[in-house]
Protein backbone atom coordinates (compact mmCIF):
# COMPACT_ATOMS: atom_id res chain seq x y z
CA UNK A 1 0.00 0.00 0.00
CA UNK A 2 3.04 2.22 0.35
CA UNK A 3 2.28 3.65 -3.01
CA UNK A 4 -1.43 3.77 -2.97
CA UNK A 5 -3.19 7.20 -3.83
CA UNK A 6 -6.92 7.86 -2.95
CA UNK A 7 -8.63 10.61 -4.83
CA UNK A 8 -12.09 12.29 -3.19
CA UNK A 9 -14.13 15.44 -4.72
CA UNK A 10 -11.78 17.67 -1.77
CA UNK A 11 -8.35 16.11 -1.60
CA UNK A 12 -6.11 13.58 -2.33
CA UNK A 13 -4.60 10.79 -0.03
CA UNK A 14 -0.87 9.62 0.01
CA UNK A 15 1.27 7.84 1.83
CA UNK A 16 3.74 9.81 4.49
CA UNK A 17 6.93 10.96 2.73
CA UNK A 18 9.82 12.28 4.91
CA UNK A 19 9.32 15.35 2.38
CA UNK A 20 6.24 16.31 4.67
CA UNK A 21 7.90 17.46 7.46
CA UNK A 22 7.59 20.77 7.11
CA UNK A 23 3.80 20.94 6.11
CA UNK A 24 3.31 18.81 9.12
CA UNK A 25 4.62 20.82 11.68
CA UNK A 26 2.92 24.13 10.18
CA UNK A 27 -0.43 22.29 9.92
CA UNK A 28 -0.76 20.00 12.84
CA UNK A 29 1.05 22.26 15.49
CA UNK A 30 -2.65 24.11 16.26
CA UNK A 31 -3.70 23.74 20.12
CA UNK A 32 -7.45 23.51 18.16
CA UNK A 33 -6.26 20.27 17.12
CA UNK A 34 -4.78 18.55 19.87
CA UNK A 35 -7.27 19.11 22.15
CA UNK A 36 -9.41 16.95 20.66
CA UNK A 37 -6.70 14.09 19.67
CA UNK A 38 -4.67 11.92 22.04
CA UNK A 39 -1.89 12.76 24.35
CA UNK A 40 0.50 11.65 22.07
CA UNK A 41 -0.12 13.78 19.37
CA UNK A 42 1.63 17.28 20.63
CA UNK A 43 1.70 20.90 21.30
CA UNK A 44 3.22 22.39 19.88
CA UNK A 45 3.96 20.06 17.43
CA UNK A 46 7.46 20.67 16.67
CA UNK A 47 10.32 19.17 13.99
CA UNK A 48 11.53 16.42 16.05
CA UNK A 49 7.58 15.42 16.62
CA UNK A 50 7.17 15.21 12.64
CA UNK A 51 10.61 12.99 12.43
CA UNK A 52 9.46 11.03 14.75
CA UNK A 53 5.73 10.49 13.60
CA UNK A 54 6.99 9.90 9.69
CA UNK A 55 9.42 7.61 10.80
CA UNK A 56 6.99 5.54 12.29
CA UNK A 57 4.54 6.16 9.62
CA UNK A 58 6.86 5.21 6.36
CA UNK A 59 8.02 2.31 8.79
CA UNK A 60 6.97 -1.51 8.41
CA UNK A 61 3.88 -1.92 9.84
CA UNK A 62 0.39 -3.45 9.04
CA UNK A 63 -1.46 -0.19 9.79
CA UNK A 64 -3.07 2.43 7.26
CA UNK A 65 -0.99 5.82 7.73
CA UNK A 66 -2.52 8.55 4.77
CA UNK A 67 -1.80 12.37 4.47
CA UNK A 68 -4.96 14.62 3.49
CA UNK A 69 -3.16 16.53 0.62
CA UNK A 70 -4.38 19.54 -0.81
CA UNK A 71 -2.86 22.14 -3.13
CA UNK A 72 0.61 19.89 -2.74
CA UNK A 73 0.40 20.09 0.70
CA UNK A 74 -0.05 17.25 3.48
CA UNK A 75 -2.72 19.41 5.68
CA UNK A 76 -3.83 16.36 7.69
CA UNK A 77 -3.72 13.03 8.21
CA UNK A 78 -6.33 9.59 8.33
CA UNK A 79 -5.21 6.31 9.45
CA UNK A 80 -6.67 2.56 10.30
CA UNK A 81 -4.68 1.61 13.32
CA UNK A 82 -5.20 -2.43 13.39
CA UNK A 83 -6.06 -3.55 17.04
CA UNK A 84 -4.79 -7.10 18.53
CA UNK A 85 -5.31 -9.46 21.09
CA UNK A 86 -9.20 -10.27 21.66
CA UNK A 87 -9.57 -7.00 19.52
CA UNK A 88 -7.89 -8.21 16.60
CA UNK A 89 -10.77 -8.48 14.01
CA UNK A 90 -11.47 -4.87 14.81
CA UNK A 91 -9.43 -1.58 13.76
CA UNK A 92 -9.44 1.76 14.36
CA UNK A 93 -9.49 5.12 12.60
CA UNK A 94 -8.30 8.53 13.46
CA UNK A 95 -7.92 11.62 11.64
CA UNK A 96 -7.31 15.21 11.76
CA UNK A 97 -7.31 18.16 9.69
CA UNK A 98 -5.36 21.75 9.37
CA UNK A 99 -7.74 24.56 11.17
CA UNK A 100 -8.29 26.46 8.16
CA UNK A 101 -9.89 23.12 6.47
CA UNK A 102 -12.53 22.41 8.29
CA UNK A 103 -16.16 22.39 7.95
CA UNK A 104 -15.39 21.93 3.94
CA UNK A 105 -15.87 17.97 3.93
CA UNK A 106 -12.49 16.94 3.49
CA UNK A 107 -12.49 14.53 6.62
CA UNK A 108 -15.86 13.33 5.71
CA UNK A 109 -14.42 12.52 1.98
CA UNK A 110 -11.29 10.90 3.46
CA UNK A 111 -12.89 8.76 6.27
CA UNK A 112 -15.57 7.74 3.01
CA UNK A 113 -12.28 6.85 0.63
CA UNK A 114 -10.31 4.74 3.10
CA UNK A 115 -13.28 2.32 4.24
CA UNK A 116 -12.88 0.22 1.76
CA UNK A 117 -9.46 0.30 1.85
CA UNK A 118 -9.34 -1.08 5.25
CA UNK A 119 -11.76 -3.96 4.45
CA UNK A 120 -9.41 -5.55 1.66
CA UNK A 121 -8.02 -7.08 4.72
CA UNK A 122 -10.46 -9.84 5.12
CA UNK A 123 -9.99 -10.25 8.49
CA UNK A 124 -10.93 -6.77 9.57
CA UNK A 125 -14.88 -6.72 10.51
CA UNK A 126 -15.21 -3.65 13.20
CA UNK A 127 -13.91 0.12 12.31
CA UNK A 128 -14.50 2.11 15.84
CA UNK A 129 -13.62 5.47 16.42
CA UNK A 130 -13.74 6.75 20.01
CA UNK A 131 -14.95 10.86 19.91
CA UNK A 132 -14.40 13.43 22.81
CA UNK A 133 -17.61 14.23 23.58
CA UNK A 134 -16.75 18.09 23.27
CA UNK A 135 -16.27 17.11 19.59
CA UNK A 136 -19.83 17.11 17.61
CA UNK A 137 -18.05 17.83 14.10
CA UNK A 138 -15.78 14.75 14.05
CA UNK A 139 -19.12 12.83 15.86
CA UNK A 140 -21.04 14.07 12.13
CA UNK A 141 -18.09 12.96 10.05
CA UNK A 142 -18.46 9.62 11.20
CA UNK A 143 -22.10 9.13 11.26
CA UNK A 144 -22.43 10.76 7.72
CA UNK A 145 -20.82 8.04 6.87
CA UNK A 146 -22.66 5.33 7.85
CA UNK A 147 -20.89 5.09 11.73
CA UNK A 148 -23.65 4.34 14.55
CA UNK A 149 -22.91 5.32 17.99
CA UNK A 150 -22.43 1.98 19.67
CA UNK A 151 -21.58 3.11 23.02
CA UNK A 152 -20.93 6.43 25.51
CA UNK A 153 -18.10 5.57 28.10
CA UNK A 154 -19.13 8.32 30.54
CA UNK A 155 -16.04 9.99 31.87
CA UNK A 156 -14.06 7.96 30.33
CA UNK A 157 -11.22 11.01 28.99
CA UNK A 158 -8.81 13.35 30.69
CA UNK A 159 -7.73 15.97 28.49
CA UNK A 160 -6.20 19.29 28.93
CA UNK A 161 -7.88 19.12 32.75
CA UNK A 162 -11.17 18.17 31.52
CA UNK A 163 -12.86 15.48 32.49
CA UNK A 164 -14.93 14.10 29.59
CA UNK A 165 -17.19 11.19 28.05
CA UNK A 166 -16.11 9.00 24.94
CA UNK A 167 -18.60 8.51 22.60
CA UNK A 168 -17.43 4.96 20.93
CA UNK A 169 -18.79 4.94 16.85
CA UNK A 170 -18.78 1.61 15.03
CA UNK A 171 -19.10 0.30 11.46
CA UNK A 172 -19.15 -2.97 10.30
CA UNK A 173 -18.10 -4.90 7.42
CA UNK A 174 -21.23 -5.37 5.07
CA UNK A 175 -21.49 -8.62 5.83
CA UNK A 176 -21.32 -9.18 9.43
CA UNK A 177 -23.91 -8.36 11.96
CA UNK A 178 -23.05 -6.66 15.30
CA UNK A 179 -24.73 -9.35 17.13
CA UNK A 180 -21.92 -11.54 15.66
Amino acid sequence: MSDMILKTPSSFLRPWSMDDRLSLVRHADNPDIAASMRDGFPSPYTLADADRFLAMATGDHPHLFMAVVIDDQAVGGIGIHLLDDIYRRSAEIGYWLSRPYWGQGIISDAVSAVLPVAFRNPDIIRIQAGVFSNNPRSMRVLEKNGFVLEAIHKKAIVKQGKILDEHLYVFFRDDESPEG
